[in-house]
């Protein structure tokens, strides 16, 4: 495969003299595999320095503009194949539409990166490229900003995740506090046009310092943060897909992470359990229907009280759950009678008496797969969730700080939520760590690890440790450098126990957020338009 790979690196500058749409391609797909798992981030900034020359030296805009959808269209289509594995996990419509779901999807995200070489083009055309590089990052900037928060929002994968390094090597990434995920985008783009000349020019021993720190960077392990006096318990149970939604193993399903988590149930303790953990509605008030396949006898306070009994007198448990909002039915045999109207993917904190003591709501919820958009259009064409049931989960409030008193204060991200830079915490009540329980079954060999990658940035970004439960793998603790102190792989039924990591003060991203975002857009864009022209009076005037 690398060998392919290089192979194919080479022959990009010849393709790009004859065709440069072609190369455009090209060089978006050996940009993908700068990402996790293959992480083979040189051939990743070769390829961005590629594209950085392949847009300067386009002739018109509309060249620009095409070059950069094509590299964007390939680059995000491979990057995000996992998402038709999750087409895979479900039987209301075909598998085979989740590989073709992959590329349409692109066709939109594509002009993200469009509008990036679009911008750069008319505004530094005719700058060097180093400066042309600079506006260029500003442009990305600005749209992979955009591209985090239109229609809902769609950030996977930031191109900074190239310069992530491996899980005791944070890479460059300790720089992420001061610019936050998407201007470290940009910072991505700068490294890769410092390689244009390198590369077109074969100015190879003018880089060659600045290529053997970035090598140390990406290989030199870091020795991470403090731990805190807090006490952890999380628990991968492994459920497999097929079998989450299976109501015969749920009692199976409850045995296993009752096992994983019974060593230490005399301590005090933080227990995590990972999104979709619990089958049982622990809510009281539903209609008794909706407990006949629970796994306690069909009675929501004996099935916390099991719970509260496994977790332990001291502890506290924070789970995945899927909660109700009960109303009249409008339609259906139920017509008119109270019933689930929707649905909210939750997590609850429970005590070591079986109580619930607070408890949050998924804001971000995943479209076509928590919810079905425009359904009246599109359910009568034969489209679904991916989720089971024919219910939409309706959003929570947002980032909210659950204060579980002696264990600490936490922010609950759930799933998907936490890829979105700046939107993880609640910024008035900072908490202590961020807990980030998923069912990772749906992302397949290439989305797992893209997620702790992206889970990395958001601790190393807001200098809080995160810790993730999921069902099937990878589950992680990560602390606010971004270094992984423990993780369970995918397939494995597993607990890690330890101590929380110490948080670190709020980063200047942490404080500022986008506004810190968009500043280090502004100031590439003033670097890139007018450091040519100060050069050139400083050289007219000499």
């Amino acid at each position: 495969m690398k060998e392919r790979l290089a192979a194919a690196a080479a022959a990009v500058p010849a393709l790009a003299q004859r065709r440069p749409a072609l190369a455009a391609i090209v060089l978006g797909l050996v940009g993908a595999c700068a990402y996790p798992p293959l992480h083979l981030w040189p051939l990743g900034l070769a390829a961005l320095a590629g594209f950085v020359w392949l847009i300067h030296s386009a002739d018109s805009w509309k060249q620009a503009l095409w070059r950069g959808w094509l590299f964007g269209w390939a680059h995000l289509t491979l990057a995000n194949n996992w998402i038709a594995t999750a087409f895979t996990h479900q039987a209301k419509m075909p598998e085979v539409l989740g590989w073709a779901a992959v590329p349409l999807l692109c066709i939109y995200l594509a002009w993200y990166p469009a509008l990036a070489a679009l911008a750069a083009h008319l505004l530094a055309k005719k700058r060097p490229a180093w400066a042309f590089g600079l506006v260029l990052a500003g442009a990305w900037i600005v749209t992979e900003w955009l591209r985090g928060w239109v229609f809902t929002g769609y950030p996977w994968p930031p191109v900074g995740l190239t310069l992530l390094g491996g899980w005791d090597t944070p890479g460059a990434a300790p720089i992420l506090p001061w610019m936050g995920t998407y201007a470290f985008s940009g910072f991505t783009i700068i490294v890769a046009s410092g390689l244009v000349r390198a590369i077109v020019e074969r100015g190879w021993l003018k880089v060659l310092p600045a290529c053997l720190i970035l090598v140390a960077l990406m290989h030199v392990p870091f020795p991470g943060n403090k731990v805190s006096n807090l006490r952890y318990t999380l628990v991968q149970p492994y459920i497999p897909q097929a079998e989450i939604n299976d109501g015969a193993k749920f009692e199976e399903q409850f045995a296993r992470i009752a096992r994983l988590t019974a060593p230490g149930r005399d301590q005090s303790r933080l227990v995590l359990w990972p999104e979709s953990a619990v089958p049982d509605y622990l809510e009281d008030g539903y209609p008794e229907r909706y407990y006949f396949q629970m796994t306690a006898g069909g009675d929501p306070a004996l099935a916390r009280a099991r719970i509260g009994k496994v977790i332990g007198p001291q502890s506290t448990l924070l789970t995945g759950v899927v909660n109700l909002n009960i109303g009249t039915l409008p339609d259906g045999p139920n017509k008119g009678r109270p019933g689930a109207v929707s649905a909210r993917n939750s997590v609850m904190a429970l005590n070591g008496e079986g109580a619930i003591i607070g408890g949050y709501d998924k804001a971000h919820l995943v479209p076509y797969g928590e919810y079905l958009p425009l359904r009246p259009l599109l359910e009568p064409l034969g489209l679904s969730r991916l989720v089971a049931g024919n219910i939409d989960y309706l959003p929570g409030p947002g980032p909210r700080t659950l204060d579980l008193g002696v264990h600490g204060k936490v922010g609950v991200q759930i799933c998907y939520e936490i890829v979105f830079s700046g939107e993880v915490t609640d910024p008035a009540n900072r908490p202590d760590f961020i807990f980030n329980p998923s069912n990772d079954g749906w992302f397949g060999r290439w989305g797992s690890p893209q997620f702790v990658g992206q889970s990395r940035m958001r601790a190393i970004e807001e200098g809080l440790p995160v810790l993730r439960s999921t069902t099937t793998g990878i589950s992680a603790v990560i602390d606010a450098d971004g270094v992984v102190r423990g993780h369970i792989g995918r397939g494995k039924a597993e607990a890690l126990e330890g101590f929380v990591p110490e948080a670190k003060p709020p980063t200047l991203f942490a404080r500022w957020g986008h506004t810190l975002t968009l500043a280090w857009a502004g100031l590439f864009f003033a670097l890139g338009l007018g450091l040519p022209r100060v050069l050139a009076l400083i050289r007219a005037r000499g």
